[in-house]
């Protein structure tokens, strides 16, 4: 089997993605997307996603994202990378709607960059392990470690430790060292479903802004630098100490197209 690709990244999160909209691709073959995922033995991402089509009325796509260990998740990088790679498709330059793992969201451009929509958080969980650490989830899992200095922290050290620690659950979760940073924050992190870390991620960007905004570190729009680039983040403030109307800006580009036989 012949599979056409396109790989897309944004501010250095990186995916290969994949037009499933007639529902062609092996889905349930979790190897298969583990193996393309590989770096060594495969194309090498730290995701997959495939554009499949709308299951719902007045929704363009769907978007179906895979960790590279087969896990599934929201991806907000991902997501950016999937409208753009939905309007490159259709040729479309307006806004779109489309649904993900945890529900609806839309996107569109912003001047050369893409927006996305992300679902209503409730609340920061704050001091959840001392009181540089708090937990929010915004569609993934994020725990927000609050560092003097993120260049210094041993992510490929500290990350595992705090990703399988027994308050997260089997399942984990994201693991972001964050800093203050000329008005807005510096982010670095360790990420679930790639075991490593990414020099970005949209949830976990997400995540930290509104912690930041909670810890009054940032006011909205947040700024947010990680190692693959800058991204920003808007928010209202909702009750109960939640957020909602967030959205996750930045660029996209694609890097190249090609076919993979498996």
């Amino acid at each position: 089997m012949e599979i056409r690709f396109e790989k897309w990244e944004g501010t250095g999160n990186d995916f290969i993605l994949v037009d499933d909209r007639t529902a062609e691709f092996p889905i349930m073959d979790l190897p298969l997307i583990a193996r393309m995922c590989h770096r060594h033995f495969g194309i090498g991402s730290d995701g997959l996603v495939m554009l499949r089509s709308a299951d719902r009325d007045q929704v363009e796509f769907h978007m179906e994202f895979f960790n590279p260990d087969g896990s599934r998740s929201f991806c907000g990088n991902g997501s950016r990378c999937a409208y753009a790679f939905w309007s490159s498709l259709t040729g479309s330059k307006g806004p779109a709607r489309f649904t993900a793992i945890d529900g609806e969201h839309s996107g569109e451009w912003v001047g050369e960059e893409v927006a996305i929509s992300v679902s209503d958080v409730r609340g920061v969980n704050s001091r959840t392990d001392g009181p540089n650490v708090d937990f929010v989830h915004t569609g993934s899992p994020h725990e927000l470690v609050w560092v003097d200095d993120v260049e210094v922290v041993d992510v490929e050290a500290d990350g595992p430790k705090r990703r399988y620690a027994d308050r997260h659950g089997g399942t984990g979760s994201n693991v972001n060292f964050v800093q203050p940073h000329q008005g807005g924050i510096r982010m670095r992190t360790y990420e679930r479903g790639v075991e490593a870390e990414t020099l970005s991620c949209g949830s976990g960007v997400v995540a930290a802004a509104l912690s930041a905004v909670q810890r009054g570190a940032a006011r909205v729009p947040v700024q947010v630098l990680t190692r693959g680039g800058l991204l920003r983040v808007e928010a209202g403030r909702s009750v109960e100490d939640g957020f909602d109307q967030i959205r996750l800006i930045g660029p996209v580009r694609r890097v190249f197209c090609g076919t993979i036989e498996v």
